[in-house]
């Protein structure tokens, strides 16, 4: 889709700055030490949020990833582009989504890691959906909306030996959960995956080791000839980890050698991303822009079930509309433009990203279409503001309603609501729907208006 935005001089585009919007995938609120783990060795992650502004009360736009992922390049919720859940749908060629616009605007745009917003291939059976006649209709690659370059894969791959299984499981690994890594005369084969690079063309170098340093090894050549051509970047890095299955090698087990093995796993994997994000801080340091790149920084929605993933004091896990299902890690920094080390609990979303990048920017979103998202700019800059638009959730039985304030919340499709004070309850312990009958009414009524918006959306609508 080209969208015609005008001509921006050279001028004004040495003025842009470098955008960077890292995704982890299944991390709970609690899996970093910013936010109190003391268990989880995170220092690179650490230091970045401790030098930028953590967001506290930040949420996933669902409790799954694929929705997620399509309302943080849209603006939009994800209900409205028909990507109700995981492995459902594809961004289509109408969405809008911010790397077209920055396109137009001059930078070079790029998008590693996972994509799972459509399949990408119609010849090779590859992850969940591609390659399968069926699922031609979901083809739709990152190029195809707006990415100069990709290295992606369709949904899940191991987070070590990435394209490889173990042919046998030892005691306590599963196809499901994860194993120990491969070792060099270990019998492996195929896990049925890969990393594609164009239009039914794979990559098939450099995919041994750590997923999260195979994805880095990417994201930097991509900034470093950006920087050569002179031109500002924007890149989308959705890692795998901790996604399941998770692999991870035997030194970053080892710093968890007291650990039973599906926790050593699990940290190591996420120890071994967070090297990868500051080896990408380096990276900056070393090309001297780390003063013109924002870093924004989240999950795609709370911990997996039945792993040592941790949520802290919040109730539910991924794919529940309570707090730890959507309430995920995230800060952003851009050094010498945020006044860093603050922690602030104001209720933003993945949906916000596209309208505060456009606010940084200055530019306009080029449709009149409905967007979810607000700018949080104001904020991050120090201005005192509240929420103007509400957070709406709704996935399968599940219905939500967020405000500064309270959140409504039906876990049975409407038929009950609850409602929590979250300044004051961000546990989700006590039920005040019958002690505050009048807030639960008007939170109802702005839902199903929401509601009702969402299915205009889903009939086309919003593309006339």
């Amino acid at each position: 889709m080209i969208i015609c935005l005008g001509f921006v001089s050279a001028v004004a585009l040495a003025q842009k700055p470098n955008i960077i919007l890292v995704m982890t995938d299944d991390q709970g609120w609690f899996d970093t030490g910013f936010n109190g783990n003391t268990e989880l060795k995170t220092p690179n992650i650490d230091q970045l949020a401790a030098e930028g502004i953590i967001l506290d009360r930040f949420y996933s736009a669902s409790a799954v990833c694929s929705p997620t992922r399509a309302s943080l390049i849209t603006g939009r919720n994800p209900l409205r582009i028909e990507i109700p859940t995981a492995n459902s749908g594809h961004i289509k060629e109408e969405e809008i989504t911010i790397a077209e616009i920055l396109k137009e605007h001059g930078y070079a745009t790029g998008h590693f890691g996972k994509w799972h917003l459509g399949t990408l291939t119609k010849e090779t059976l590859d992850a969940n959906r591609g390659g399968k006649k069926e699922n031609d209709i979901h083809f739709s690659i990152p190029s195809q909306h707006g990415y100069d370059e990709f290295f992606c894969s369709e949904a899940k791959v191991p987070t070590y030996d990435p394209m490889l299984i173990p042919t046998s499981f030892e005691e306590g690994e599963s196809k499901k959960s994860g194993w120990n890594s491969i070792e060099p005369d270990e019998k492996s084969e195929a896990y049925g995956t890969a990393y594609w690079i164009g239009s039914e063309k794979s990559d098939t170098t450099n995919l041994k080791g750590d997923d999260s340093r195979i994805i880095m090894d990417r994201v930097i050549p991509f900034i470093e000839k950006s920087v050569v051509n002179k031109k500002p970047f924007f890149t989308t890095v959705w890692i795998h980890t901790p996604h399941l299955p998770l692999v991870a090698d035997p030194a970053h087990r080892e710093q968890y050698s007291k650990m039973d093995l599906q926790k050593q796993n699990y940290y190591g994997a996420i120890t071994a991303m967070d090297e990868q994000m500051g080896r990408l801080w380096a990276k900056l340091g070393e090309l001297n822009i780390q003063k013109e790149t924002i870093i924004m920084f989240c999950s795609d929605n709370g911990p997996e079930n039945k792993t040592p993933g941790s949520t802290g004091p919040f109730r539910g896990r991924k794919r529940s509309l309570y707090e730890g299902g959507l309430r995920v890690p995230a800060f952003a920094i851009w050094k010498g433009h945020l006044d860093g080390g603050q922690r602030l609990d104001f209720p933003s979303v993945t949906s916000d990203y596209l309208p505060t990048i456009l606010d940084i920017l200055k530019l306009e979103y080029p449709d009149n279409r409905p967007v979810d998202g607000e700018t949080i700019w104001p904020l991050l800059t120090g201005e005192k503001k509240k929420r103007e638009k509400p957070i709406g959730f709704l996935f399968r039985q599940q219905i939500s309603w967020v405000d500064n304030k309270y959140k409504l919340i039906s876990v049975d499709n409407g038929e009950s609501f609850e409602l929590y004070n979250l300044i004051n309850d961000r546990a989700e312990k006590e039920n005040i729907v019958h002690k505050e009958p009048g807030i639960a009414t008007k939170m109802k009524r702005d839902l199903f208006e929401w509601i009702s918006s969402v299915e205009n959306s889903k009939k086309g609508l919003d593309y006339n």
